[in-house]
């Protein structure tokens, strides 16, 4: 029996004779970037959504960690009805199925969306102050064993370039110079992808936030880099920019740490983003040439987009900036096509 039907079988025996739940169907809900699957059940008037997290591949004693906290903060998580962490197994509320970025890339107006994501952000960040401390540190090694994707999996395997000696210095004093300052922001309790594709438009409490197991205690600017300059939708910098001024007021109002002014909070935003967007552009390669996931190479162009234009607003990164844009922003549409089958230079923002 193949390990797919193993693991249904298995799911279906947990949900009718363990919890006696009058199961009438079972289908697929959605998948992520990660081994975990998850699956819709319908059981009488109601439905619920079933994580399955193989024990060997994924461990779900995280999620059920930080799932806790974050109710405990008043954020709309699935509520976790029932769990069997050896079989990697849990029982969840249903949040439905409209994602932010759906909406979003429908031509729903963003301002309500954002404004309510923003909300729940400043409410975990302020209020989670002291859950923050239950989370690992977002430490120097974190940081710059994340940084060091993108010289394994885009330059070397996705782009086939191997730095000069003087490319290799630029790139490791860049992230020398980003680990630094994301260690200087105030630390706060890290979702670290709060994003369009993890958050869930809800009816109560919106939005219905989901995909936070690897939270940690990091830098403030983060989840909010990640949810603004987002790397599945892209928004004009003015816009951005009103809505970064927007939220640290907010902050500032509720006692959170907001900086000192508007210029160092938006710098703090700048710079932990271009540190999370060279994170992402060796965890998309890697999801191709180790996982077999080529789905997201196409978003690619616009995470090396936000990398290009911070680089060249902050002259601490512009000699990163320009080995980015010599050997990088011309191979990619290049090696792209070579994968996808798109023409060269399609989708590329210039």
């Amino acid at each position: 029996m193949p390990q797919t039907d193993a693991r249904l079988a298995l799911i279906a025996e947990w949900l009718s004779r363990e919890l006696r739940l009058p199961v009438t169907r079972i289908e697929p809900a959605s998948s992520d970037a990660s081994f975990r699957r998850y699956f819709r059940v319908f059981a009488g008037e109601a439905t619920y959504i079933v994580m399955d997290a193989p024990p060997q591949r994924e461990n779900v004693r995280p999620y059920l960690e930080v799932s806790r906290l974050l109710e405990s903060l008043g954020t709309h998580v699935p509520h976790v009805h029932e769990s069997d962490a050896g079989r990697g197994l849990l029982l969840l509320e249903d949040l439905g199925t409209t994602l932010y970025l759906e909406r979003l890339s429908a031509g729903d107006d963003p301002e309500p969306l954002y404004r309510d994501a923003l909300g729940a952000l400043a409410a975990i960040q302020v209020r989670g102050r002291e859950a923050s401390h239950e989370l690992p540190p977002y430490d120097r090694a974190a940081l710059g064993q994340e940084l060091a994707l993108m010289p394994e999996w885009l330059l070397t395997r996705h782009l086939a370039h191997a730095p000069a000696a003087e490319e290799a210095a630029t790139v490791a004093d860049s992230f020398a110079f980003l680990i630094r300052e994301a260690l200087a922001q105030p630390h706060v309790f890290v979702h670290r992808d709060y994003h369009s594709r993890n958050l869930m438009v809800v009816g109560e409490r919106n939005p219905g936030v989901i995909d936070f197991q690897d939270a940690l205690r990091g830098p403030v600017g983060y989840d909010l880099v990640s949810l603004l300059k987002d790397c599945y939708i892209a928004w004009p910098r003015a816009r951005v920019i009103g809505w970064v001024n927007g939220y640290r007021a907010r902050l500032a109002h509720q006692g959170g740490p907001a900086g000192a002014s508007e210029a160092e909070f938006l710098r703090w935003f700048d710079l932990i983003g271009v540190q999370r967007h060279i994170k992402v552009l060796g965890i998309f390669c890697r999801l191709w040439y180790r996982d077999g996931k080529p789905g997201y190479l196409a978003d690619l162009p616009r995470v090396l987009a936000y990398v290009r234009e911070t680089c060249a607003e902050y002259a601490e990164l512009s000699a990163l900036g320009r080995f980015l844009e010599a050997r990088v922003a011309p191979a990619l549409p290049r090696a792209n096509a070579r994968v996808l089958g798109a023409p060269p230079g399609a989708g590329v923002r210039a």
